[in-house]
């Protein structure tokens, strides 16, 4: 069954206008949805009865079950999620000195084939729609009520592409971002992409205030086609294109994601290059401690090495951080989790 989550406020006000109703029932039902937060359409008391039970008979409120909660000596949170389908889904609730940040998944599953992501090690099986994206931030959020606190910042970089799943993300990103939904303000939403280009450029010519994120990883193309393969479609100077253009048309900062990996994409020489491929752009580097991964064999940089790589970015003139490392002792790492219970359910 649909959830009514599914729908952004200008779809809701459509769907009203279907079935007879006044424009205005959406700004009521969005109002219950998230200002007051109910779980049952029985609960929208300014609502008839009739019209609550024709909504209850198409629609479920919240579509997705919390069945496992970790908690980090760090108070970083990882949420698993059971969809109406049995698939599961991951979130991961960071506490940083500026609020709240949540970091959701878009997908069940990931085809991008990132060589060091837990992510990939289950590949892609669907889509997540926009209001299972949605019911993450609300189970979560509807947790943070019970001490008064609030969300602040949503981070779409959990399992799988966001761009490949382009539509759903940001009717998701509208709906949180609706003053009658949940009022995250757009420069609070991040969208990540490891680099899909059409994508990219349909997002510069949207004009909105999201942030934009670019897993980067490597700076040439010879080890990002390694790590990456969505390099192999995308090279690296192609995507630098699209990103300048994406720039240009919206003045907006980017960000570039940058995993340290020991050994791998962590040398003074690659900090050289990325200097040289990010100097002069709107941008800043975050540096990424990894979350190890066995099925893997990565390994983070140590202190001392990503300290040196920092520094080599700042003194080339290009603007960095280096994030503080989180749930390290629980299974933090995009699909790490995910991947566990599933082949323990099978």
């Amino acid at each position: 069954m649909k959830t009514i989550y599914d729908y952004s406020y200008a779809q809701l006000e459509e769907l009203m206008l279907q079935k007879g109703q006044k424009k205005y029932r959406a700004g009521q039902i969005f109002s219950w949805l998230y200002q007051k937060r109910v779980v049952s359409f029985d609960e929208m008391s300014d609502i008839s009865h009739v019209f609550l039970e024709e909504l209850k008979s198409e629609y479920v409120i919240n579509p997705i079950e919390m069945i496992e909660k970790q908690v980090s000596k760090d108070k970083t949170v990882k949420y698993l999620f059971r969809l109406s389908d049995g698939a599961l889904v991951e979130s991961v609730l960071m506490h940083f000195d500026y609020g709240k940040s949540l970091c959701v998944t878009s997908q069940v599953g990931c085809n991008m084939g990132c060589r060091f992501c837990a992510s990939g090690l289950l590949k892609k099986q669907r889509d997540c729609t926009s209001g299972e994206i949605v019911a993450q931030v609300m189970s979560v959020q509807k947790e943070l009520d019970k001490t008064g606190d609030r969300l602040s910042h949503v981070v779409i970089m959990g399992t799988g592409e966001p761009f490949d799943n382009y539509d759903n993300v940001m009717n998701f990103c509208r709906t949180i971002n609706h003053d009658k939904g949940l009022a995250i303000g757009a420069r609070h939403i991040t969208i990540s992409t490891c680099g899909l280009v059409p994508m990219i450029e349909r997002f510069a010519g949207e004009h909105v205030q999201y942030n934009l994120a670019i897993s980067l990883h490597a700076p040439n193309n010879e080890l990002r086609n390694q790590l990456m393969p969505v390099n192999q479609a995308y090279p690296i100077e192609v995507l630098m294109a699209a990103l300048k253009k994406y720039s240009e048309e919206n003045n907006r900062r980017l960000t570039f994601e940058y995993i340290l990996l020991k050994g791998v994409n962590d040398s003074l020489e690659h900090a050289a290059q990325l200097a040289s491929l990010i100097r002069g752009l709107n941008a800043y580097v975050n540096l990424i401690p990894y979350n190890a991964v066995d099925e893997h064999g990565f390994q983070s940089t140590d202190m001392k090495s990503a300290m040196k790589f920092y520094d080599a970015l700042m003194k080339n003139r290009v603007k960095a951080t280096l994030r503080a490392k989180h749930g390290d002792d629980i299974d933090a790492a995009c699909g790490q989790l995910r991947a566990k219970r599933q082949g323990e359910l099978k």
